[in-house]
């Protein structure tokens, strides 16, 4: 480990065999020592959760980026709970930046409290340190395969904010930023600051042959409303065709005043 660099603790929940982690990685080589502490196997949707049954092995494993050798931690357990063992165990202190991607698949709207992607990013602003969740736009409908993508842009846009996130101190309420890059982004493509938008952006349905004893899964399909904000990141990454850079807040409490809260409760 070297300490007179920047140290960045590099995960994500589509597991470390990922091709879009290692184009994160590869990428955050520039701006800082990256340790890679990511799951052993694909975590997706796990949001911040911690599986009670997982075995929390950790497994020191060997892997080439820009021709140099790394030791890379696969862990047995969430993202979450990677980002915990990277802290507590694998670094022994906190890093300066934790960074969760890069993502098959857009994180969007209220959707973003399933992501493991942000589960991890969640987890480390818990702890205090800032964080960066990233995702990229994909079309295909199969999610669990590592099909074949470009991310040499989105990887860059991810060095960029990760860059401005070890330089700058965030405003107080931004814990961490969710970027997400649509599919056909250049690196000239401009980016926006967002809001989630309201509502699904993965509508939710079952599929199951027979009755409720037979097996059923869940799957989605996307709908986009019409009535959608301008600043909103649905409406920005689909409509725009911009990248979305959203502030999120770990305080969950409603941004409503209290005392009138207090007043329709009591009457």
């Amino acid at each position: 480990m070297d300490l007179t660099k920047k140290q960045i603790l590099l995960t994500n929940d589509d597991g470390i065999d990922s091709p879009g982690l290692w184009a994160a990685a590869e990428a955050l080589t520039s701006i800082g020592y990256v340790t890679v502490v990511a799951p052993r196997e694909h975590c997706s949707a796990m949001g911040r959760g911690f599986g009670r049954h997982e075995d929390g092995k950790i497994e020191i494993r060997k892997k080439m980026v820009h021709g140099q050798e790394w030791e890379v931690y696969a862990v047995g357990g969430t993202p979450s709970q990677t980002v915990l063992h990277g802290v507590l165990e694998v670094l022994g202190r906190k890093p300066d930046l934790v960074v969760s991607g890069i993502n098959y698949g857009e994180n969007l709207s209220s959707d973003i409290s399933y992501s493991g992607t942000v589960g991890a990013a969640i987890e480390a602003a818990s702890l205090g340190i800032p964080a960066l969740a990233t995702s990229y736009q994909i079309l295909e409908e199969e999610w669990d395969t590592f099909f074949d993508l470009d991310f040499s842009v989105v990887a860059e846009f991810t060095r960029y904010f990760a860059s401005r996130m070890l330089e700058k101190n965030m405003p107080p309420d931004v814990d961490l930023l969710n970027l997400v890059v649509p599919f056909n982004a250049t690196l000239e493509t401009p980016w926006q600051i967002t809001r989630l938008s309201h509502g699904r952006y993965y509508n939710p349905y079952v599929i199951r042959e027979g009755t409720w004893e037979d097996e059923g899964h869940f799957t989605s399909r996307i709908i986009i409303a019409n009535d959608l904000p301008e600043d909103s990141d649905i409406y920005t990454l689909i409509k725009k065709n911009l990248v979305s850079v959203t502030p999120v807040s770990i305080d969950m409490t409603s941004r409503v005043d209290f005392n009138d809260l207090d007043i329709l409760l009591r009457n």
